[in-house]
């Protein structure tokens, strides 16, 4: 007896009620396969959600562009010293991967702007690569850059800072803009951090063993660790200079503070804290009300 008799043709109704059965079994497949963000898109269709501003079109700008946006502009060096371990575009690696992870948590209407890679760094410049704009030039670059994108709409903005030097041209700058009815906050690294006091082992405040441990984490194949040594001298008033008898704190090195500490363990708990932080930053400056105009 051949197979095909041995099964039999079912008669039509029952083929009817089988192929239902696939069918359903076939959209609960697929509806189970859908990733949870492709099914709030789908229950959310008008979802604002984070955008990256350089990717879009200037009509796509226009709809995203609105007065209930928020907008986070990345700001960190590409040429800036950060001891002999480190690479010159530390700050800008570090920049650009907190960029990312604002980008990838998609808060509603967050546009994030291209990242600002010069700034006011003047307590480096004896080390070679090192650059810094003037004081003024800082503060006018960032109004310039806020008050062009404030034109379409936004009034909100919000600067992802990785720098110290750069808080007083920051500071300036929202003075500034608050007069014009626009509000700007950014990130500040001189807050305590309770997971940074935690895991810190030793002082100091640039290339140190917090932000070695933290580019460890963020992008290790730039960290040449062989090349860390601790380099802690008393802290003087002025920069970093490479001259025993300078102004400002000795170091050999262009570091402060013990790198030779840093892990990636360590790292990743700073770096996390430090995106709640940010995340948080954002959310409170929705929240915050705007200044009036003068």
């Amino acid at each position: 007896m051949s197979l095909t008799t041995q099964l039999s043709i079912p008669k039509r109704p029952a083929l009817r009620w089988i192929v239902s059965v696939f069918l359903s079994l076939g959209v609960a497949v697929f509806t189970s396969a859908q990733s949870p963000a492709s099914v709030v898109s789908a229950s959310q269709p008008n979802r604002a959600n984070a955008v990256l501003l350089e990717t879009l079109s200037w009509d796509e700008a226009e709809h995203v562009l609105t007065p209930d946006a928020v907008v986070v502009i990345a700001l960190g060096a590409e040429s800036k010293e950060h001891g002999r371990h480190l690479q010159l575009n530390n700050d800008f690696l570090m920049a650009e991967y907190l960029k990312k992870r604002v980008l990838a948590a998609a808060p509603q209407n967050v546009v994030v702007a291209p990242t600002i890679n010069y700034s006011f760094y003047p307590a480096f410049l004896e080390y070679p690569g090192s650059t810094s704009l003037s004081f003024d030039t800082a503060r006018a670059m960032l109004t310039d850059i806020v008050h062009a994108l404030a034109h379409y709409g936004p009034r909100r903005f919000y600067i992802l800072n990785t720098g110290i030097s750069t808080l007083s041209p920051l500071a300036k700058a929202a003075s500034d803009l608050a007069k014009n009815g626009v509000l700007l906050h950014y990130t500040d690294l001189t807050k305590d951090d309770p997971v940074e006091k935690k895991v810190r082992q030793s002082g100091g405040t640039h290339a140190d063993e917090i932000e070695t441990s933290m580019i460890l984490y963020i992008a290790p194949e730039s960290v040449r660790m062989k090349k860390a040594v601790r380099d802690l001298n008393p802290n003087q008033p002025g920069g970093l200079t490479r001259d025993p008898q300078g102004k400002g704190i000795y170091s050999p090195t262009g570091a402060w503070g013990d790198p030779t500490l840093a892990t990636r363990e360590k790292g990743q708990a700073v770096t996390e804290s430090l995106v709640s932080t940010i995340l948080k930053d954002i959310d409170d400056l929705r929240q915050t009300p705007l200044p009036p105009a003068k």
